[in-house]
């Protein structure tokens, strides 16, 4: 059995998870876990497949997707290991405020100062506003009142609010 991530890439148009999907169910893969985005107009979806399939097979049965050049397709292998599930609270970060460069880096650079793990993340641009939600997984040990403090310190300086919330388990 083969672990396979897939990524798919480009210009958006209608039916590329369709096809992809297609292609892959025709090679006797199972769709393990995906994601899927727009990014300002392109197409971003990573797949993470199983099967007895190659990665040299996939990237053959995905080719006709890529030939016209307004997607990229890249298939690798990836090592047998268990999925790590979470390891502590589940928590949701959001970031909201005007644009500016640094917020992500500066914002999750506190997240990762406690051990903190981004298990999603999703910014949108609207105009000047900017919108960061983030999915966290906090160690049991971690002060969240404190990093709730560091957080809205961070936040002050750049200009923008922030907000530290457990998740709901419906939300995850």
């Amino acid at each position: 059995m083969t672990l396979l991530a897939i990524t798919v890439l480009g210009h958006d148009r209608p039916g590329i998870i369709a096809g992809t999907t297609d292609r892959i169910a025709g090679l006797g893969l199972n769709l393990e876990d995906s994601t899927m985005t727009l990014l300002r107009g392109h197409f971003a979806m990573t797949l993470v497949c199983a099967g007895g399939a190659s990665a040299t097979e996939v990237e053959e049965a995905l080719a006709p997707l890529a030939a016209d050049g307004s997607l990229t397709v890249t298939v690798r292998e990836l090592p047998d290991q268990q999925p790590q599930g979470p390891v502590g609270t589940q928590w949701v970060l959001t970031v909201h405020g005007g644009d500016r460069p640094g917020i992500v880096s500066a914002v999750i650079g506190e997240v990762a100062e406690v051990g903190g793990n981004v298990t999603d993340l999703t910014t949108r641009l609207a105009g000047e506003l900017y919108l960061l939600i983030a999915e966290l997984d906090l160690p049991a040990s971690v002060d969240t009142d404190a990093l709730a403090v560091a957080l809205r310190s961070v936040a002050d300086q750049l200009g923008v609010g922030v907000t530290l919330r457990p998740a709901e388990s419906d939300e995850l």
